[in-house]
């Protein structure tokens, strides 16, 4: 089956949408930067732009804003379900804060997004993981999505798994 015109690219937009959120979610959290400014800056001066020599990517503006939206929206909720899944010990507080903003807004988009299937959400933020850190958090990263995925959407596993 061929794909739609314009899936590919929109898929792309999607993904930069993802790396966008992460790093804004990350910008809020170390300086206390306010949903609405830190949205509106990236929007207006960031997605699409060069900046001092780093070129931002386009994204799906629509994405970007529901994905840092909800994460901040979700946060209360999203945090206890990310805590289960670390280590005996470990608590989201004491995580890295860019693996933080990883780990919410992927569960986020697990937990809220299920039109977008629940492999392409893990795969996706890996890959974002492996943009910032080397082999241990990206498996965190996969592990600890993997297992709030089959929490989110059992049924969507059942399904991949009966087919192995």
């Amino acid at each position: 089956m061929a794909p739609r015109a314009g899936t590919s690219n929109r898929a792309a937009l999607r993904s930069a949408a993802r790396l966008a959120a992460v790093q804004a979610l990350y910008q809020m959290d170390m300086t206390g930067i306010d949903l609405k400014e830190v949205v509106a800056e990236f929007t207006e001066h960031r997605l699409g732009q060069e900046i001092e020599g780093d070129q931002y990517n386009k994204v799906e503006d629509q994405s970007f804003a529901d994905l840092v939206e909800g994460v901040v929206r979700e946060q209360r909720s999203l945090d206890p379900l990310i805590d289960q899944q670390l280590a005996e010990g470990w608590r989201l507080t004491r995580v890295d804060s860019i693996l933080r903003a990883i780990l919410r807004s992927g569960a986020y988009e697990l937990f809220t997004r299920d039109d977008v299937p629940a492999r392409v959400v893990i795969t996706e933020y890996v890959d974002i993981a492996h943009a910032f850190f080397g082999e241990d958090e990206p498996r965190v990263v996969n592990g600890i999505l993997d297992r709030l995925g089959h929490k989110a959407r059992p049924k969507e596993f059942a399904v991949s798994e009966a087919g192995k």
